[in-house]
């Protein structure tokens, strides 16, 4: 193959390269660009936690200016409280429980429906987190959805609202929630997953340390034979 060949395959397979690594990237971006919700899970019945909605903004030409929140009402979570946000007014929409839930303090009517955060812009590239805190999660659902609409200044309405269907993610998925069972009153398994991890890797680079002192210390002891060994020979040899 000639030199000029050569360079044209070349240049062919790295422009094969370069795009596939951009479809890769696009699609890991259209992947990501979807409102979720976070930690992934909870415990069942979770006591005064919070969770954090994350909504990027997938427009290009348009702000993001308002997200409607909404929060499951067959099981419903009860004491919510919204985080004050920079720039956006946060409304809270309670509706009457078809079945109240009983609690240690009391019997609940009443619980979040919506939640709207409004007055706030998201621009190209940016994302916005919105923590709700609660007071306790439902103890007998395995998740919970929470539909959401993502408004952008030039009126396109982001519907995420679509369930989990198997193992197939849909194209408008809302967030979903997890919830499993464990410690109520606990972190979130992530949180204790990390935590565990953090633990495992803390003692491992302990160990590691231990026995690099401990081969450290040969090798200076060592040293010190070979350094006394020589200054022997040289004695002897100064002396004869």
């Amino acid at each position: 193959m000639s030199a000029s060949a050569s360079r044209l395959t070349t240049r062919r397979a790295g422009t094969v390269i370069a795009l596939a690594a951009g479809t890769v990237l696009l699609a890991a971006g259209a992947a990501s660009a979807h409102v979720t919700v976070h930690p992934e899970s909870y415990a069942k019945g979770a006591t005064d936690g919070v969770l954090t909605f994350r909504v990027p903004n997938e427009e290009d030409t348009a702000f993001t200016t308002k997200v409607q929140v909404f929060l499951p009402t067959d099981h419903p979570v009860l004491g919510v409280l919204v985080h004050p946000q920079d720039g956006w007014t946060a409304k809270v929409t309670t509706t009457k429980l078809k079945t109240p839930v009983k609690t240690d303090d009391g019997t609940i009517t009443e619980a979040a429906s919506e939640i709207t955060f409004s007055g706030g812009k998201i621009g190209a590239g940016q994302y916005e987190d919105f923590d709700v805190a609660f007071g306790q999660l439902p103890d007998d659902t395995g998740q919970l959805v929470f539909k959401t609409l993502q408004t952008y200044s030039d009126g396109k309405v982001a519907r995420w609202i679509e369930e989990p269907s198997g193992g197939d993610e849909p194209e408008n998925p809302a967030p979903v929630l997890k919830l499993t069972a464990g410690d109520a009153g606990g972190a979130p398994a992530a949180a204790r997953t990390a935590t565990a991890a953090t633990t495992a890797k803390a003692a491992d680079a302990g160990d590691s340390t231990a026995r690099g002192l401990g081969i450290a210390g040969l090798v200076v002891g060592v040293i010190g034979l070979a350094a006394a060994a020589f200054a022997l020979v040289r004695s002897r040899g100064a002396r004869s």
